[in-house]
């Protein structure tokens, strides 16, 4: 039986007049170059598909460390992210660079496994090499009412990740309504996370502006009435040069430039980089390069 519960109210027009305010700023010339590579020292690098490899995660944790061997000045990646079973493999591939280790847990994507695997799913992560554990909640548990539920799932995987960091993927494409979002963000913040993630990349979308700006505001709240930090990664849709400047000017605007680096954003990307990497050749040299010189993973 579904539950009640008090959701708060989430202004839909306000937040959509903001958002669409904020992507009218214009970066450009020294200043879009600082924010390429702004952005790219907070990625995510991921791969989360059946087919990953060790080979491809060797091949992805390689651009992560050196992104761009023309361009010196281009910062690593802060992460890459994998399967738990390709962890070892990640971890070993960038000992000694700075760059962390994050590992999808929890039954990602879907959630929908008991506790005690998801539990013993984040210990391996952890005891393999992982930094940094992305668990997604029980949209199961979510949707019919059971918070109790969902924050102790979140204070048990948090509990078994040790001195990792968790992020918690609240999957914002299948809560239905920004009340929803702002709600689960707060759960999840109020059971620990160290970060709250928008989405799997699984989903029919990912992190639209609007959603962005909702969990942003959280954050905001949650840190005023608590003290405690809390990071943000918007991860599936930022596929963009555009979209991941965008998220830039979201941060800036709502938490301030101390939310402008790596230990308290993050973006969860596969393909983002290379867009990234093409503009900030055009802001070089005048012209755009071509696709083919940087590697697709």
């Amino acid at each position: 039986m579904t539950r009640t519960r008090a959701l708060p109210h989430v202004d839909r027009v306000g937040v959509e007049e903001r958002v669409a305010r904020l992507a009218k700023r214009s970066i450009k010339t020294d200043a879009k170059r600082q924010g390429i590579r702004m952005a790219i020292s907070m990625l995510d690098l991921t791969t989360l598909e059946g087919n990953d490899t060790p080979g491809k995660v060797r091949q992805l944790a390689a651009k992560a460390v050196c992104p761009s061997p023309e361009y010196p000045e281009v910062p690593s990646c802060a992460a890459v992210c994998v399967y738990p079973a390709m962890v070892g493999v990640a971890a070993e591939a960038v000992a000694g660079t700075g760059v962390k280790v994050a590992s999808v847990t929890s039954g990602f994507p879907a959630g929908q496994t008991p506790l005690e695997a998801k539990l013993e799913e984040t210990r391996r992560a952890v005891a393999d090499g992982a930094d940094e554990i992305d668990m997604v909640i029980s949209r199961e548990a979510f949707l019919a009412g059971d918070d109790a539920r969902v924050v102790d799932e979140i204070e048990q995987i948090k509990d078994a990740c040790g001195d990792a960091h968790l992020k918690v993927i609240v999957e914002t494409a299948e809560l239905g309504s920004y009340d929803h979002i702002r709600h689960a963000s707060m759960l999840a913040m109020t059971a620990g996370a160290d970060f709250i993630k928008t989405s799997t990349g699984k989903a029919r979308q990912g992190a639209t502006p609007g959603v962005i700006l909702v969990m942003l505001e959280a954050i905001r709240d949650y840190v005023d009435r608590t003290g405690r930090v809390v990071g943000m990664k918007p991860a599936g849709g930022v596929s963009t040069s555009k979209a991941a400047l965008n998220v830039l000017v979201l941060v800036k605007e709502t938490l301030g430039d101390e939310w402008l680096t790596p230990d308290r954003l993050r973006i969860g990307a596969s393909s983002v980089l290379n867009d990234l990497l093409l503009q900030y050749a055009k802001t070089a040299t005048g012209r755009y390069g071509r696709s083919e010189d940087f590697s697709k993973e």
